[in-house]
């Protein structure tokens, strides 16, 4: 069952055609990778699903509701939840201040009953303490929680936005470059964290350049090209397209590839 729905979407800036005519299926509980040379509309495609653009034309479903025409809020509350490209936490906020901002769609609380600081409100601000403190183990920042997110090193920046976005308790997580900038270890780390959070029945779709990791975790690659989708398929058959080859090495590099 196809829990996110893409069909013919299109996306235009004035002249430039970012997305065009793309058409993908995302089953429920899998991982799925998009990859693509710099420019090839992976983000801008992203920015389409989570309601920061609206499309130019097309439709996009989520769990069998046509999302392409709501706001960002609404779509985060239905369950899809994201990371950036480019990290934008709350800098002057601590770590665990941030993952608590992304659970606000779950809190009970009235502004009435905070005000009056009421026994449900103190109940609630005690489980989402809770939970943030369980994701900032989860994503491996333990003992980290009070610390301002500027101040941490650029690799837990990253997994801290992971935190974030899972405090949301989304069906479907779009993680736009995750393992940028990290190095081997860490990026296993990441990779066992995106495999573990598919056993608990988040579909992934991912933006990543590190082809090897792809390779590893991906159930299903989506190759874009100047908006275009030019291949679809499991890792290993979309590495001896001809088309993919020529995308990222060129025509005769591609000729030449074995």
């Amino acid at each position: 069952m196809s829990i996110l729905v893409a069909r013919e979407v299109t996306k235009r800036f004035g002249g430039l055609l970012a997305v065009s005519k793309l058409d993908f299926d995302v089953d429920q509980g899998a991982i799925v990778s998009v990859i693509g040379p710099n420019g090839a509309g992976k983000t801008t495609f992203f920015n389409c699903i989570a309601g920061f653009y609206e499309i130019t034309s097309g439709e996009i479903d989520f769990d069998g509701q046509p999302i392409h025409k709501l706001r960002r809020d609404q779509i985060s509350h239905l369950g899809v939840s994201r990371t950036y490209q480019n990290i934008r936490l709350f800098a002057n906020m601590t770590a665990i201040e941030n993952i608590l901002v992304g659970q606000h769609h779950h809190l009970q609380s009235t502004w009435i009953g905070t005000v009056l600081g009421t026994k449900s409100v103190k109940e609630d601000e005690r489980k989402a303490h809770d939970e943030a403190r369980r994701l900032l183990r989860f994503v491996g920042l333990r003992g980290k929680g009070d610390m301002l997110a500027s101040k941490l090193p650029y690799g837990d920046q990253r997994r801290l936005e992971i935190a974030r976005a899972l405090a949301n308790q989304p069906r479907l997580l779009l993680l736009d470059e995750p393992t940028a900038g990290m190095n081997p270890t860490e990026t296993l780390e990441i990779t066992d964290q995106i495999r573990s959070l598919r056993e608990r029945g988040i579909t992934i779709l991912l933006i990543e350049h590190k082809l090897n990791e792809v390779n590893e975790i991906a159930d299903t690659v989506i190759v874009l090209d100047h908006g275009e989708k030019i291949a679809e398929g499991r890792p290993e058959e979309v590495h001896r397209n001809e088309e993919v080859l020529r995308a990222y090495l060129g025509r005769t590099a591609a000729r030449a590839a074995p």
